[in-house]
């Protein structure tokens, strides 16, 4: 690889801060086509984990995990940017140490503007450049953030709309539950009731006999409220899926 620094000396002095404009020209063309592939790409991201959430169960931390990560992503973004400038600056032999060349180049791309390292009078017209690079990539940042919170507060009012439906058919499944293990009780009694008034001045034989006929009816009485619960579990995860777009229905006979 040739080494620029010895490229860029043999540039005559007057002819030096047309090159600096040129090559930073050069480099903001690169860092914007690169901050455009990168956000692209994040969209996406965002937009399939998005569609995932949508179409799957209420995960509001999972939302709340992917807005973070998509923030976090801009972010890491714009700092591979101004290293990319820190790593053209080394190359270059404007900069001698990779800490300053960072250092530098975090101000100048956030526009900034303080500090005490300087490129020298023939090259500090790449400093300027380097602000607008970062303003142009930090304003197509701003735009893409926006649409990001917009599309996160939608997902966050669906999720918690989905939520609230969810507990409310669960409290509504154990409501059932408990009125049928009320009246499966009350006619446990009930039989209970009635085998002893049968009972009464009967003999052993008949006692034991209506005895066996209890315990059989109170079997097939707990059996039926058993059926009866499960049949009622099962139409509330069908109810449950019903409010999940896009998942495909399931035999009723499926349990989770």
């Amino acid at each position: 690889m040739p080494d620029l620094s010895a490229l860029l000396a043999k540039i005559p002095d007057e002819y030096k801060p047309i090159a600096a404009l040129g090559i930073g020209a050069c480099m903001l063309v690169f860092l914007v086509l690169l901050h455009g592939a990168g956000l692209h790409a994040i969209l996406v991201f965002r937009a399939r984990r998005e569609h995932h959430l949508r179409v799957g169960r209420p995960r509001l931390v999972a939302a709340l995990l992917l807005f973070s990560s998509s923030v976090f992503l801009m972010l890491s973004l714009h700092i591979v940017e101004f290293l990319v400038w820190g790593f053209a600056l080394i190359r270059m032999g404007l900069i001698a140490h990779i800490n300053d060349a960072i250092y530098f180049c975090a101000n100048a791309y956030t526009t900034l503007g303080y500090g005490n390292v300087d490129l020298g009078p023939h090259w500090r017209n790449i400093a300027p450049i380097m602000g607008i690079s970062g303003l142009f990539t930090f304003a197509w940042t701003t735009s893409a953030l926006v649409t990001v919170v917009s599309a996160h507060r939608k997902l966050i009012e669906q999720l918690e709309e989905e939520r609230v439906q969810e507990v409310q058919l669960r409290f509504a499944l154990r409501k059932e539950e408990w009125n049928s293990l009320k009246s499966e009780r009350d006619s446990e009694r009930l039989e209970r009731e009635t085998v002893g008034a049968q009972a009464a001045g009967a003999s052993l034989f008949q006692w034991r006999r209506i005895r066996r006929a209890e315990r059989k009816r109170i079997e097939e009485l707990r059996s039926a409220k058993v059926a009866e619960i499960e049949e009622l579990r099962r139409n509330e995860r069908e109810e449950e899926r019903k409010l999940v777009p896009g998942e495909p229905p399931k035999n009723l006979g499926d349990k989770k």
